[in-house]
């Protein structure tokens, strides 16, 4: 389900925000898809609900998800695609960011090493780990 590294130096709010969007990116939670109580997710992952609490309140307010009240969250219809939407957003944020990079003399080959540690070794650490 979720995991939790409390080693690692992203605030754990941002390690369950960034795992909402992956399993709502990947279809793994569907529109109207409920997420999972406070209490029960804090449990089992043994954290402060008010730290599960932080991150919910920051799906909410992106949009992702609302709240019936008594009833619990959910997701929103159009959390895909406002997901998209921001990855859009970004890629046209990196694009500037290359600019700026290329104008200071950063060659292609370190840009495009970088984007191999992100995309070739990130990838190939997370096959290794899965069948481990």
């Amino acid at each position: 389900m979720f995991t939790i590294d409390k080693m690692s130096r992203i605030p754990i709010y941002e390690q369950l925000i960034n795992q909402f969007e992956s399993r709502i990116l990947s279809g793994d939670i569907g529109s109207d898809g409920q997420l999972p109580s406070v209490r029960y997710l804090s449990q089992s992952l043994n954290i402060n609900p008010n730290t599960l609490q932080r991150a919910y309140t920051e799906i909410e307010r992106r949009g992702l998800c609302y709240t019936v009240p008594g009833s619990g969250r959910y997701i929103s219809k159009d959390a895909l695609s406002k997901l998209k939407e921001a990855a859009m957003l970004q890629t046209a944020e990196l694009h500037e960011l290359l600019d700026k990079l290329k104008g200071r003399g950063v060659s292609v080959d370190t840009v495009l090493s970088v984007v191999d540690d992100v995309y070739v070794t990130d990838h190939y650490e997370e096959r290794k780990a899965e069948s481990e």
